[in-house]
């Protein structure tokens, strides 16, 4: 059997690297659209300050982009080194979505950000345009293969297994591709995304109009940021409503988790806010609960009940019982190919046999598996409650408070002078790391929530790592972490220095930062606010 340790370290140095991939990932999907606005204001209006926006926004973006390519390729390669069992149970489902996303998506979005740096003179104002959307539609498209791939490990569709390789095989590439948890999972994920770069620019260009220098390019960037993020910021929390859907019918187990719903509630269930939990003696000691809104966000109905965590277990527990029959009947198919008795019982349990596979973790005999053992098995089908309940809240809190200061800024952009608030600068100032917190933690939810499993149902965690010494996962962890760490340094490092440049670091001698006199003199032909 595989050592508890092993699975831990190997658990902990993915989650670090993921987690510090996604400190990147989110500014770069969501700055390339503002990019795009900016740039197709310029073409439209031929207005210099619009150019100057892109090309000094496109710097920050281009400097996050090279440090978050560098967090991803190395994170995949884990895949191989920590987990080769997985990738060998499930590659070929899991790596066509990642094949394909290097071979249309990277090299795309590789491609234009090369020429989106160093075409500015080289081609025509549309042709430079149509660079830089080619370019927002690579980082899109690249964010939609992985989730493919990751909203698979969720709701494993279009797959089967076949016990002669024993192996997971694609049997419908549409179902993978159309996942439900797929593509709410996208759509979400990349909203998330667009609100981080409005946040960005937002919350630097407040920077800018606080010390009161380069006020004609901070305060278009401030507008600009606010109302995508606006937008963005609705998109989120419309969207999230989907994904507390697809997860409610995919994963009744992570969705009673998030809600700390112990018990069977009457349709249709309520939403909790805050509550008191009792993970000893599984319940809440209080609770403070809104009517109707759980149900109607998880079912789409008032008439259908939401499983609670008890019943859930009764439930997986059954599923476990019949898992031992579909692992022993695997196991005589695997010494005898073509005995027909024990194919029939397989293909009768197959559905359960991942909640066999849970026993693994505490016999290698699953027939050996006594009443205890099995509890011990069911009670790893959920994860820990409070972290889960928690730690969405607070996700969903910090969404709700951006959508209100993105709200109040757009709404102060066209009412009066964002300047005449600096409650509302320093506010956008000091706002800047909701949105990575935020992300973080939805990553957090959805991927302890889906524990414990690799693979929702079908391949648990316990049998999907690599055979290495604890040792080697000490020292590459500790590498890992020290590697990214510098990267994340350099990154605020880099970062920091050009924003507080500001546009003056582009040589064009239109910005002195010192208030808008040497831009008002430079392009007094088209400098009316947009």
């Amino acid at each position: 059997m595989i050592s508890e340790q092993l699975v831990d370290l190997s658990r902990l140095q993915f989650a670090a690297t993921a987690m510090y991939h996604f400190l990147f990932v989110p500014l770069t999907v969501g700055m390339v659209w503002l990019l795009v606005i900016m740039e197709s204001v310029y073409v439209m209006t031929g207005n210099v300050v619009w150019k100057d926006m892109t090309r000094f926004w496109g710097k920050l973006y281009g400097i996050n982009f090279a440090l978050g390519v560098t967090t991803g390729i190395t994170l995949e390669f884990q895949f191989g080194t920590n987990w080769a069992y997985y990738s060998h149970y499930m590659g070929d489902i899991f790596g066509a979505p990642l094949a394909i996303e290097g071979l249309m998506a990277f090299f795309l979005e590789s491609t234009m950000i090369g020429l989106f740096f160093f075409g500015w003179d080289r081609l025509s104002r549309p042709q430079h345009l149509l660079v830089t959307v080619l370019m927002a539609v690579g980082t899109n498209l690249s964010a939609l293969w992985i989730l493919i791939a990751n909203g698979w490990m969720q709701n494993p569709v279009g797959a089967e297994f076949n016990y002669q390789t024993m192996r997971m095989e694609m049997t419908d590439f549409w179902a993978v591709l159309f996942n439900p948890d797929a593509q709410a999972k996208f759509v979400h994920t990349v909203s998330a995304g667009y609100v981080t770069g409005a946040m960005f620019v937002m919350s630097i260009s407040s920077w800018y109009l606080l010390k009161k220098r380069d006020v004609a390019f901070a305060r278009r960037s401030f507008r600009v940021a606010a109302a995508f993020g606006l937008a963005s910021a609705l998109s989120v929390i419309v969207l999230g409503d989907e994904s507390g859907y697809t997860v409610g019918e995919a994963q009744q187990t992570k969705l009673a988790a998030m809600e700390a719903m112990w018990e069977t509630k009457p349709a249709p269930a309520g939403l909790t806010l805050v509550a008191g939990i009792n993970e000893a003696e599984q319940k809440n000691d209080w609770e403070i609960e809104v009517p109707w809104v759980m149900g109607l966000i998880g079912t789409r109905s008032i008439s259908k009940e939401i499983p609670g965590i008890h019943d859930i277990k009764v439930k997986n527990r059954e599923r476990i019982v019949n898992g031992i029959v579909a692992v022993t009947a695997l196991e005589a198919l695997r010494t005898h190919r073509d005995d027909a008795v024990a194919k029939q019982v397989f293909e009768q349990h197959q559905a359960d046999l991942g909640f066999g596979l849970l026993l693994k973790k505490y016999v290698v005999d699953v027939r050996q598996a006594s009443p205890g053992i099995i509890d011990q098995a069911v009670n790893d089908t959920v994860p820990r409650v409070t972290p889960m309940f928690w730690g969405f809240r607070i996700m969903v809190g910090l969404g709700f408070a951006m959508l209100a200061l993105f709200a109040v800024a757009f709404y102060s952009t066209l009412k009066s002078n964002v300047m005449e608030k600096p409650w509302l600068l320093r506010a956008a100032l000091w706002m800047l790391p909701t949105p990575w917190i935020a992300s973080e933690l939805g990553w957090f939810v959805a991927e302890y929530g889906r524990q414990p499993w690799t693979v929702y149902g079908v391949l648990p965690t316990h049998l999907s790592v690599s055979t290495l010494s604890v040792n080697s996962l000490y020292g590459s962890l500790a590498g890992f972490i020290g590697f990214y760490t510098v990267l994340l340094v350099i990154e605020m490092f880099l970062m920091v220095k050009f924003a507080r440049m500001g546009p003056g670091s582009l040589g064009t001698g239109r910005y002195q930062n010192e208030g808008d006199s040497a831009f008002a003199s430079a392009s007094a032909s088209g400098a009316k606010h947009v």
